[in-house]
């Protein structure tokens, strides 16, 4: 019986810590690059005790076998901005040395029953404790968005309805799910028109304004050199 769960859970608060700061440095390299970043922003947790001991049971996982058979209790989430970006980060992901990828579900295109779309990559990665290196599972899921709010809002039905919605609301939210990909499918068309709206915007300029200053940029500099 595990007596001390502060303890079991250590190494997998120490993985979540470490990989948030290098998943986030993902976007920090392109952006340092002038290159817009796949990945919008990381979050990242350890699943709470009563969960697990509620999906041990659900699931029949015993103690001895529950750092091998529980893939999640160790979670990541990659947000992106476009279906694209999904497998763009995927594709990094698979270069890393400091993962080893055990397993790929692709439930964008091939969404559950329900209407959940996202992607899953469950991973081994190695923490370094003072007793020496332990290699523990990992679960990173790569969604846009507007598949992220889906997913935040069928969670909380789920933990009030326990999993057994009322068919009416089954329905609605298998709507739903297809109208926020529809979403997601009408932006990666006009992908490229955003992008450089996006890329305008940071950097304060109009198409037609080039690589001059603005005159509030002009001003403003003026003001500097004559301070």
């Amino acid at each position: 019986m595990i007596e001390n769960w502060d303890h079991f859970l250590l190494p997998y608060t120490q993985a979540v810590d470490e990989l948030k700061i290098k998943l986030r440095g993902i976007r920090k390299q392109f952006q340092n690059q002038n290159q817009r970043p796949p990945i919008e922003f990381v979050t990242g947790r350890v699943k709470p005790v009563a969960s697990i001991q509620e999906k041990m049971t659900r699931r029949h996982v015993t103690e001895e076998r529950l750092e091998q058979d529980m893939q999640d209790i160790a979670g990541l989430r990659i947000m992106c901005q476009f279906v694209e970006d999904i497998y763009q980060v995927v594709g990094l992901l698979r270069k890393r040395s400091d993962l080893t990828i055990l397993e790929e579900r692709d439930y964008i295109h091939n969404e559950k029953p329900s209407g959940y779309r996202s992607y899953h990559i469950v991973i081994e990665y190695p923490v370094q404790m003072v007793t020496g290196e332990k290699k523990i599972l990992a679960e990173i899921q790569v969604r846009t968005l507007a598949m992220n709010f889906w997913a935040t809002i069928e969670h909380s039905l789920n933990y009030k309805y326990q999993g057994a919605f009322p068919e009416e609301l089954s329905a609605r939210l298998q709507r739903a799910a297809e109208a926020a990909f529809k979403l997601d499918t009408e932006m990666s068309e006009i992908r490229e028109e955003i992008q450089e709206a996006q890329h305008l915007f940071s950097y304060g300029k109009r198409p037609d304004q080039g690589d001059n200053e603005t005159s509030s940029q002009q001003t403003d500099r003026e003001k500097d050199d004559n301070s």
